[in-house]
């Protein structure tokens, strides 16, 4: 457990330190016809569908500093290293696609500027999806993922690009709410409510059973969830028995430690948070300043990864099944 926790906390610190000099000013529109522009620009065109992920926050900034500069050769390595330690969980089944884009800081987070810096981000992450609907995707299907600040544009996507969800297989929004509110202002917003359901949205939040308060999931609020081990969205309790594997990975990708049967989990009822059994905020910790211990989400996918990955097969198939059917 001492390995790949050191694995995950060098991998956070590494990420939250990788601080270049660019101002909080927006650059102008960024170019994806650039190659630079692309963490990754397609990387089997033999599959039947592809992958749009949005990378997680990585850049620390600064006060005077809430976004990544495209130029930062530094922070941009540091946001590569991100995508990598989740690319195992798509890469076997589509051809992927992810943009760098001027993503907010963890300094907006602390400044209270998120908000501010988010929007500059997302003017990036619609200028490169408009380029690869136009340019990439074809007749593809197609995954939509991000986690934590990707899946938030996650669902910014959805509500903008209505028409194009319509070739959208799934979309896995980890590490973030989906609020009521969204859903019902957004008829395209559709949460995944079983295994191989199309179409839909896979979200869920980790965290420990005593926490009521999150900083994804406050009290008195309810996001919609799906357990990732039994593909239920009531209270059900998923044994550990049930997780294929939690796999802890590095910067290229690689798997150093992978433990099956970690954890268990269960939907909490009342605010929607996926409650993790088996472990303890001692042995995984929150590791982000604005995050308490039992927040797990720098875990997210990692105690998770195994089941995340069958499961993205077992959809893209259900959706090209549906279609051959059609």
């Amino acid at each position: 457990m001492e390995k790949e926790m050191a694995g995950v906390l060098a991998a956070v610190l590494f990420f939250c330190t990788a601080a270049g000099g660019c101002g909080d000013k927006a650059q102008e529109q960024a170019d994806y016809g650039e190659d630079v522009l692309w963490a990754y620009n397609g990387t089997d065109s033999e599959k039947e569908a592809d992958l749009f992920l949005i990378g997680p926050t990585t850049y620390a900034g600064d006060e005077d500093t809430i976004n990544m500069s495209l130029e930062d050769e530094e922070g941009k390595a540091g946001f590569l290293g991100a995508l990598n330690m989740e690319r195992g969980i798509y890469e076997d089944t589509l051809d992927m696609y992810a943009p760098y884009y001027s993503q907010g800081s963890l300094s907006a987070i602390t400044e209270g500027r998120m908000e501010e810096s988010y929007d500059v981000a997302y003017e990036d992450v619609s200028a490169a999806f408009e380029y690869y609907l136009e340019h990439k995707k074809g007749d593809d299907p197609f995954v939509l993922a991000g986690f934590s600040q990707g899946a938030y544009m996650c669902l910014e996507l959805i509500k903008d690009y209505p028409e194009a969800m319509s070739d959208m297989i799934a979309c896995y929004c980890i590490g973030w709410a989906l609020t009521k509110e969204d859903v019902e202002e957004y008829p395209q917003l559709v949460p995944a409510s079983g295994e191989t359901d199309t179409g839909v949205i896979v979200c869920f939040s980790s965290e420990s059973e005593e926490i009521t308060d999150s900083f994804f999931i406050p009290e008195g609020t309810w996001s919609y969830s799906i357990n990732p081990l039994n593909w239920k969205t009531d209270g059900t309790v998923a044994d550990k028995s049930l997780n294929l594997g939690a796999c802890f990975t590095d910067y290229e990708g690689n798997i150093t430690t992978e433990v099956p049967q970690l954890t268990g989990a269960y939907i909490d009822e009342e605010r929607g948070a996926l409650k993790v059994t088996d472990v303890s905020p001692e042995d995984y910790p929150a590791a982000l300043d604005f995050l308490q211990e039992g927040e797990y989400h720098v875990y997210d996918y990692q105690f998770f990864y195994r089941n995340l990955q069958e499961n993205v097969a077992k959809r893209v198939e259900a959706y090209l099944y549906k279609q051959e059917a059609l």
